[in-house]
Formats: C-alpha cells, sequence, structure tokens
C-alpha cells in the first residue's frame, strides 16, 4: 500500500532522554468533532495544554506527520507501561481521527485501518518493537483514558503482527486480586502499588482491548480466561 504522507509540524515536543529509544507504539483517537480541529490543538504552541503525537491518521487513510520520531512527542501524559512511567519518552504515538465517545463514536473506517496497518508495520520494524508493546491510550492510562475504544479493530491489527490477541481457551485466572493484579501486571498494566489506579479500572481497560463485548470492570469467568490467554503471550 503507498502511503499518503503530510508534513504539519508542531513545535510541541522534545528530546527523548539519552540511549532512550521507541519500544512502544501507542493509539489513540482524536476525540474531537472534526480532524482539523484536532490538528489544529496538536499543533498549537499556545494552547493551555500543550500536546502532539508523531502522527495523525485521517478517515481517508491521509497521515499528517507533526513530529518526527526520533523526538519525543506529549501524546500519552500521566501513564503507565511494563514497569515504568513516562510513556511519552519510550513511544511512538498515532492519533486515529474519530470522534471518540464524546462527540459521536464510531467504527473505524477500513481505508483508514489498512493505512494504520501498512505504517505500523513499517515503524515497529524500524525501531523493533515488540506486538505485545503495541497498545491504546485507554491501556496506558485506565481510569483517565478509553481511547481507542471498543470499536478499534485489535483484533485484525494482531494478525498483522500489530498487538496480541491469543485464542481464549479454557484456563482461567483466579477470581482474587493478588492473582489478577500479577496478570495484568504481566501484560504490562500498571497495578495499584505501582499506580493509584483500583483495580476494577485497569481490568476495564483489559476489557476494553480484548473483551470489547462487554466492559464493566467486573472479573466474569470469559474475562478470567481471555485475562490468562493475554498474559502468557504477553
Amino acid at each position: 500500500m503507498r502511503l499518503k504522507i503530510v508534513a504539519r509540524p508542531s513545535p510541541n515536543f522534545n528530546e527523548r532522554p539519552a540511549g532512550v529509544t521507541p519500544s512502544i507504539l501507542v493509539l489513540h483517537y482524536t476525540g474531537m468533532p472534526t480532524a482539523e480541529g484536532a490538528m489544529a490543538l496538536l499543533t498549537d504552541p499556545d494552547a493551555p495544554k500543550r500536546v502532539s503525537a508523531h502522527y495523525t491518521l485521517d478517515e481517508d487513510g491521509t497521515f499528517y506527520a507533526h513530529v518526527p520520531e526520533h523526538l519525543r512527542a506529549w501524546h500519552a501524559g500521566i501513564s503507565w507501561w511494563r514497569g515504568g512511567d513516562d510513556v511519552n519518552s519510550r513511544s511512538i504515538g498515532i492519533e486515529i481521527v474519530n470522534p471518540g465517545h464524546e462527540w459521536g463514536y464510531r467504527p473505524f473506517p477500513r481505508k483508514q485501518i489498512d493505512a494504520l496497518i501498512a505504517l505500523g508495520k513499517d515503524i515497529v520494524a524500524r525501531h523493533g518493537i515488540a506486538p505485545q508493546n503495541v497498545i491504546g491510550h485507554s491501556d496506558v492510562a485506565p481510569g483517565r483514558k478509553i481511547d481507542p475504544g471498543e470499536l478499534f479493530p485489535w483484533r485484525r491489527l494482531a494478525g498483522h503482527g500489530l498487538g496480541i490477541w491469543p485464542a481464549r481457551g479454557k484456563a482461567a485466572v483466579p477470581d482474587d486480586p493478588a492473582h489478577l493484579a500479577a496478570a495484568l501486571r504481566r501484560i504490562g498494566y500498571g497495578v495499584p502499588g505501582e499506580v493509584a489506579t483500583p483495580l476494577p479500572a485497569v481490568l476495564k481497560e483489559f476489557q476494553r482491548h480484548w473483551r470489547p463485548g462487554l466492559v464493566d470492570g467486573q472479573a466474569d469467568l470469559e474475562t478470567r480466561q481471555r485475562l490468562h490467554a493475554v498474559a502468557r503471550a504477553a
């Protein structure tokens, strides 16, 4: 697939810490009424809270490049993944145009996801990003963020090496907080003792990614089976 990438630089970035290279790909939705409004915010040096991403992906498959990949974009905010905070320093962030839950959340067009897969595969190959480190904003910031949401086609992306999607199986994580937290931690989530987010809120974002049919934060059997499978694959 031939990608269309349009330069739209953002001044909202800084250097990555010395010796730190991208090991995580974080996917967001823009969560604003229009693509233009989202990109105006991502490139605004005078916004009350300055934010950016490396790319924005429009619904027609066009990418807008804001921050070079070797630099640190400001997309993840307060976050945690695989034992550490400051996810911005360790990641590349892509904003995917979608109004989000506040403005009319809807399925992501096939052309948009085709383009995401094409650039995503290139990014993970160039930076050596492991499939289990292709994640959503909600995964690194449970209780604070819910994007890219339960309509995002994680299973399809995993089929192209962008994420993991193991079969559920019959084995399940035991229904007690210690075992649930240990499985979530193995996947990469921050859990109580590492972060202030309550365990049900973390479990809810696990469901939003890997069991999107019912996102309620409850450790039912299906959720615990999915949790067991994903933890073993992570």
